[in-house]
């Protein structure tokens, strides 16, 4: 199967760092300005997803949701989570205040890895 969310190892890392400090994480990636523009971590349960919202796969054990009407504009693309120096647009994201910032790089899957997606999870 293909996996539709792939991490760097300096996300990994943080991803580390911030479950040693606040436990249970869970990303959102919502589809609008400000913080839709790029993902933003919380503590599990921190994050209230609509429904219809859609969980790509996870990453270190922490699932990653998507915004459902971001999610059908992203659908044939690969997510790879990575981090860089630097402060984030709204700041509410947990790796802010270590002055580091999540961000996604997309690529469209081929048409082989198009065939065989690993299955998303739904909020119903």
């Amino acid at each position: 199967m293909t996996k539709r969310l792939a991490a760097t190892q300096q996300a990994i890392d943080l991803i580390h760092i911030l479950k040693e400090k606040h436990g249970d994480l869970m990303f959102y990636q919502a589809g609008g300005c400000c913080e839709g523009t790029q993902p933003q971590c919380f503590e599990k349960g921190g994050y209230y997803q609509r429904m219809g919202d859609v969980c790509i796969g996870t990453i270190e054990d922490t699932e990653f949701w998507v915004d459902k009407d971001l999610f059908e504009y992203w659908k044939h693309a690969h997510f790879t989570l990575k981090v860089i120096d630097a402060f984030g647009v709204g700041g509410f994201s947990l790796e802010t205040p270590l002055k580091k910032t999540f961000q996604i790089e997309y690529r469209i899957f081929t048409d082989e890895e198009e065939k065989d997606l690993e299955p998303v999870k739904y909020i119903e």
